[in-house]
């Protein structure tokens, strides 16, 4: 039998006081950290160059609004709609697809934007990017990052039924110098 070269000590030997003790000893521990808190964090800056944050501000809600699209004895609707900053004043504008209410077949949309100015809460019409009067349904709609994206559905000549549109388009509209210009997005193509 060979006998290590540490001799064995007496208090190595866990026994049920020892835990006791760590479990007091840590209780101790955590009750006393939740007397010692940090400070509060703030995050004020002070002095000439600090600014508050402005307000956010609701978008305009297109109900209400009066759209330049004749609808006969029918109402028009608002179908889809998407808002964002578009022209980068930091206010939200929204981009409404309306069409009249019909009874069958596919109406024509037409595509607007919507603004309110700081000083009046009603919403107004601003630009057409799709008249009514072109022939064309929206299909696809978004607002992102200033832009507006829109998958467009067209005749190829007056002979198509309203109900069948034959030519599918895809748009992009930004503001650039004062209007909304519109473009085809890269890899876009008609059918």
């Amino acid at each position: 039998m060979q006998q290590s070269a540490v001799p064995e000590l007496a208090h190595t030997h866990t026994r049920p006081i020892h835990w006791l003790a760590t479990a007091t000893a840590l209780a101790g521990v955590v009750a006393a950290s939740g007397f010692l808190q940090p400070d509060r964090a703030t995050a004020a800056q002070h002095g000439p160059e600090s600014k508050t944050a402005p307000a956010a501000v609701a978008p305009p809600d297109p109900s209400g609004v009066e759209f330049p699209i004749e609808c006969g004895p029918t109402e028009a609707a608002v179908q889809k709609q998407a808002s964002g900053d578009l022209d980068g004043d930091g206010r939200p504008e929204t981009v409404a697809v309306v069409r009249c209410e019909a009874g069958s077949g596919t109406p024509p949309s037409g595509v607007y934007v919507v603004t309110r100015s700081a000083d009046d809460p009603k919403a107004r019409v601003v630009a057409t990017l799709v008249d009514p009067k072109e022939r064309l349904s929206v299909e696809e709609f978004a607002v992102r990052d200033a832009t507006i994206t829109a998958t467009l559905l067209g005749y190829s000549s007056r002979d198509v039924p309203s109900c069948c549109p034959d030519v599918t388009e895809r748009a992009k509209w930004q503001w650039k110098n004062g209007a909304f210009v519109r473009s085809t997005p890269s890899g876009a193509h008609s059918v």
